[in-house]
C-alpha cells in the first residue's frame, strides 16, 4: 500500500483513495483497506466531508457579510446578474409584496419572492431561511397579523444586525431574527406553518440536510415554499466546482430532479417546481413548492 506522504494519499485525496474505484490508480493496490485510512474510511470521509462543509459556510458567510455591511446597495446573489433584473429588489415590482422597510427590500439577494407564493393566513408561524436583511421574514410577519409569527434565520451577524434594525424601522413586534445554520436549524419539532427561502438553499455543502431540518421543524401538512436556483442538467462540471459561482448561486444549484428527489426523501408531497426565469446559461430560478406529508 502507498505510504501516506505518497502524492495520492494527501490527506486531501484520502477520500478518492478509500473507495474500490480508486484504490487501483491511487495506491496500487485493489485490494488494500484504505489508503492511510485504515478500515475506519467512513469515519475519515466524514471528517474530510464536515471539513468541506465548514470550509463552504465561511466562504458564503463572508461574501453576505460583505454584502450587509454595504447595505446590499450594489449587490445581488449573482453580482452582476442584478443589473438585468434576474436578482435583487427589481424582482419585488410589481408584485403587489409590501410591508418591509425600503432598505430591506433593496437589500435582498434573492432570485425571486417567495412570500407571493407562500399563501399565508393571520395566525401562521413562518420560518425564513437565510433571511438576510429581513425583507421576506418582515412582509410575512406583516401578512400573518399580530396573532402570528416570522422567524429569520440566518448565521451571519452582521446580516442578523441590519434584519433587526429593519425590523425597528417597520416597527414589527411579532418577527424575530436567530443565528443559526441551514443544515442544524435552532427550532423545535413542527414549530412552523410555512418555510419560506430566497435563493439560500443552493448555497449550502449539505442541502438533502437542509430539506430534512425544514420537514423537522413543520407541523404536518405544513408548507415549503422558496425561490431558488435550479441548475439545468447539462450544467459543466467546472462551473458546479467554482467556488465564486457557488456564493453567488450558481454552482451550487440542484437539478429540478434532485430537488424533487431531496423534497420526496425529506418527507414532501405535492412537490411543484415551476422555472420563473433564467438567471444563467445553466440555470434558472424557480419557485419550488411542496407540503409536508402526515407521518
Amino acid at each position: 500500500m502507498a505510504d501516506l506522504t505518497a502524492d495520492c494519499c494527501t490527506p486531501a485525496a484520502q477520500e478518492s483513495c478509500c473507495e474500490p474505484s480508486g484504490k487501483a490508480s491511487c495506491c496500487g493496490d485493489p485490494h488494500a483497506t484504505g489508503c492511510g485510512c485504515s478500515a475506519d474510511s467512513s469515519h475519515t470521509a466524514t471528517i474530510a466531508n464536515t471539513t468541506s462543509l465548514e470550509q463552504m459556510r465561511e466562504t458564503v458567510r463572508v461574501k453576505y457579510a460583505s454584502a450587509a455591511t454595504a447595505a446590499g446597495a450594489s449587490m445581488a446573489c449573482c453580482g452582476a446578474a442584478e443589473a438585468s433584473g434576474a436578482f435583487g429588489a427589481s424582482l419585488y415590482a410589481g408584485t403587489g409584496e409590501s410591508g418591509a422597510p425600503e432598505a430591506a427590500i433593496r437589500a435582498s439577494l434573492g432570485c425571486g419572492v417567495p412570500t407571493a407564493v407562500a399563501d399565508l393566513h393571520e395566525g401562521e408561524t413562518v420560518l425564513d431561511l437565510g433571511s438576510g436583511a429581513g425583507a421576506d421574514a418582515l412582509i410575512s410577519a406583516r401578512r400573518v397579523g399580530p396573532t402570528g409569527r416570522a422567524i429569520g434565520l440566518d448565521m451571519t451577524d452582521e446580516m442578523l444586525e441590519l434584519a433587526r434594525a429593519n425590523a425597528l424601522e417597520a416597527g414589527m413586534e411579532n418577527v424575530e431574527f436567530v443565528k443559526g445554520v441551514l443544515e442544524d436549524m435552532p427550532l423545535g419539532n413542527e414549530t412552523v406553518d410555512v418555510v419560506i427561502s430566497n435563493c439560500v438553499i443552493n448555497l449550502s455543502g449539505d442541502k438533502p440536510h437542509v430539506l430534512e431540518e425544514a420537514a423537522r421543524v413543520l407541523r404536518p401538512g405544513g408548507r415549503f415554499a422558496v425561490s431558488d436556483v435550479i441548475a439545468d442538467p447539462d450544467m459543466d462540471e467546472r462551473t458546479r466546482a467554482d467556488m465564486a459561482a457557488w456564493t453567488g448561486c450558481i454552482a451550487g444549484a440542484l437539478t429540478e430532479a434532485e430537488f424533487r428527489h431531496g423534497l420526496e426523501n425529506a418527507g414532501f408531497g405535492e412537490i411543484e417546481i415551476t422555472e420563473t426565469h433564467r438567471v444563467h446559461e445553466h440555470a434558472g430560478a424557480a419557485i419550488i413548492r411542496a407540503r409536508k406529508l402526515p407521518l
